[in-house]
């Protein structure tokens, strides 16, 4: 069975034999926490299924999304018919939005993607499809859009992923509960986030689309939603436990009677019951979770950890603590001395020094250390400084770069890198390259003449990163190009054997002593994930080989990406970085010149890489001030995880 990416169990609310109503009290949206996107996928099958055999009058009438959410629920769907567990012929499906315009055999049409997810691989007749039709002409679209409201009412079940602002469907903010099925445009930053499926081209992106309104999915008897990965996590704590509100479309379903909601760890990490739940009910008091305790305190009573009072404890709900520690002073200490232990810097273990309070073991020294960066440039801004104090504190570091990272290289700099080597005489393909980016097709996926040319100018960026500050690129510096980032496309190829056989040989000929791999929890489906999986899989494959038994003293260290940081419950490992290294590590991330100030892929964040890296980093520090440990510039996280 494959690893997947899951943290490390820290204690956390008890939930057997805890009443539903008080383990759900915080929630007008009962939510169904589970470990992983991929489990919770096969309940909703399990529930889509036994209500398809339950319905004995006429057809089945199930209302889908589109989207990446319910990519999972889909291949098991798609599974389970393959093993003859269900069949479709007695279902209708009625589909949530389409673009406008938009023709069904176009690749980035709902239609078409709906089609290639589930729809062609099962036995529905197709007959039983309605999918909005995005080439209505404009002047029947309203006659259009009252007939398919009337057909999508009263559904038997409606199963719907919700996007990141709270958004269902195309209902952006500002829908109200009364909506019906209709054409509504596109605000500008809707169509950013939409460019993802036209290859991050806005202006191919249409304006409009038809969608289901809130009105006509409250009709439905029964209503399913789903959210994965940490980038949905506000916007599932708003429909959970906040008010309705129209800027959060999505909680108007809060008035349905028959409604559950499925997410993931990582999508519920903002919940009451995730962020504090001894205000829920009774708890496992590990270490880890004490810290996490600890530090929720001061935060809300905005204080550092050695000024907390018995009174701060009992008025925020944790006695249970208190009588499980015995001592409110105790607790302070230890988490006091528990956190200030996690920092070190050296982070590849301080030689011929007392390490028995320290994250890292002094020996052996020095260690061999494999950084895993998804793609070119996350080393340096995810954990830029830590590389740098392994490679000066003489450790010996290899970075291996699982992508290419082509996809992420804007066709002007292309263009500039040519031009550059025509005027210095190495040839002139300037017009053949531009040929090849004018042939382009949105959607499609771009030529692999141009794919390699991108990655090199990727390859050329890394190597100058790790040059400057002292590491050797010839020897030190490795390009994975793992085959399912490939694809030529946004939407990558299935992860398979040829990606972990990779990784594989790379761990097994260099034996590192430590690991350090991507923790992002963001994007179940995402580029980070992906790799980090793949990784985990190359080791426990390993660990079943004969003569790999030096992997038992291999430690992995988990760092996040320029988005998001550890919360500060969960750290092992805290480099503090001092100005000079937070300069060093700017002028490292520098290096990726195209991925600098024009990024393809920026997302709703309109700072560069490094000022996010910065800016996090420097949080972070500013944290551990105010709990009471020393004041650094910028301090990067790490998390064991074995």
């Amino acid at each position: 069975m494959e690893k997947h990416l899951a943290l490390p169990y820290e204690g956390g609310l008890i939930e057997k034999d805890l009443p539903v109503g008080i383990l759900h009290t915080y929630e007008k949206i009962w939510a169904n926490v589970y470990q992983e996107s991929r489990v919770a996928s096969y309940k909703i099958a399990d529930i889509i299924i036994d209500a398809i055999k339950a319905h004995q009058d006429g057809l089945f009438r199930l209302g889908l999304t589109t989207g990446s959410t319910p990519t999972s629920l889909y291949n098991e769907l798609s599974r389970r018919y393959e093993k003859g567990l269900v069949s479709f012929k007695n279902v209708e499906i009625v589909s949530i939005d389409e673009y406008y315009p938009s023709s069904k055999d176009e690749a980035q049409s709902r239609n078409h993607r709906l089609h290639e997810a589930l729809l062609d691989r099962v036995d529905i007749l197709k007959e039983n499809i309605h999918i909005p039709d995005g080439t209505i002409p404009q002047d029947k679209l309203t006659e259009y859009c009252a007939h398919y409201d009337e057909l999508a009412r009263d559904l038997d079940l409606l199963v719907i992923g919700v996007g990141e602002q709270g958004q269902v469907g195309f209902n952006e903010a500002g829908s109200n509960e009364k909506t019906r099925t209709r054409t509504v445009r596109l605000s500008y930053a809707s169509r950013k986030r939409q460019a993802a499926n036209f290859n991050h081209d806005i202006q191919s992106t249409p304006d409009k689309a038809i969608t289901m309104g809130i009105s006509t999915m409250l009709s439905a008897k029964r209503i399913i939603l789903m959210a994965w990965g940490e980038s949905k996590a506000e916007a599932v704590k708003a429909i959970v436990e906040g008010d309705i509100d129209s800027s959060c479309p999505a909680s108007f379903l809060q008035r349905h009677d028959h409604i559950s909601f499925y997410v993931d760890d990582a999508a519920a990490s903002l919940l009451t019951r995730s962020v504090s739940p001894w205000l829920v009910g009774p708890c496992d008091w590990t270490p880890k979770f004490i810290r996490k305790a600890v530090v929720w305190l001061c935060q809300t009573v905005h204080k550092p950890i050695l000024k907390l009072t018995e009174k701060d404890y009992l008025d925020n709900n944790l006695d249970g603590l208190l009588e499980k520690v015995g001592s409110f002073n105790k607790i302070n200490i230890d988490v006091f001395n528990d956190l200030q232990h996690t920092i070190s810097g050296w982070p590849g273990g301080k030689p011929n020094a007392d390490d028995s309070t320290r994250p890292v073991s002094a020996l052996p020294y020095p260690k061999t250390v494999l950084i895993f960066s998804p793609h070119p440039d996350d080393d340096v801004i995810s954990m830029g400084g830590t590389f740098i104090r392994l490679v000066t504190q003489g450790h010996n570091v290899h970075v291996a770069y699982e992508t290419s990272g082509n996809v992420a290289v804007h066709d002007d700099v292309v263009l500039q890198h040519i031009d550059a080597a025509a005027q210095l005489g190495y040839g002139d393909r300037f017009a053949e390259v531009k040929a090849l980016i004018d042939k382009k097709v949105p959607g499609e996926p771009e030529p692999r003449e141009l794919l390699n040319i991108k990655a090199a100018i990727r390859r050329s960026e890394a190597r100058g990163a790790v040059r400057s500050f002292g590491l050797d690129d010839n020897t030190n510096v490795h390009f994975l190009n793992l085959p399912f980032y490939e694809s030529g496309g946004i939407k990558k190829l299935p992860r398979s054997q040829a990606d972990v056989d990779i990784i594989k040989k790379l761990v097994k000929d260099l034996k590192p002593h430590m690991i350090f791999m991507a923790g992002d929890l963001a994007d179940p489906h995402g580029t980070h994930r992906v790799c980090t999986e793949a990784a985990l899989e190359a080791i426990r494959q390993l660990r079943e080989e004969d003569g790999c038994d030096w992997l038992n003293q291999t430690h992995i260290w988990l760092y996040r990406g320029a988005w998001m940081e550890w919360e500060l419950g969960r750290v092992d490992m805290a480099v503090p970085l001092s100005p000079d290294e937070v300069i060093k590590k700017r002028h490292a991330i520098f290096r990726h010149l195209s991925q600098k100030d024009i990024v393809p892929f920026p997302g709703e964040d309109p700072r560069e890489f490094w000022q996010r890296a910065e800016d996090r980093t420097s949080n972070t520090a500013r944290l551990y001030d105010q709990l009471g440990m020393a004041e650094y510039q910028a301090i990067e996280v790490f998390l064991k995880l074995y």
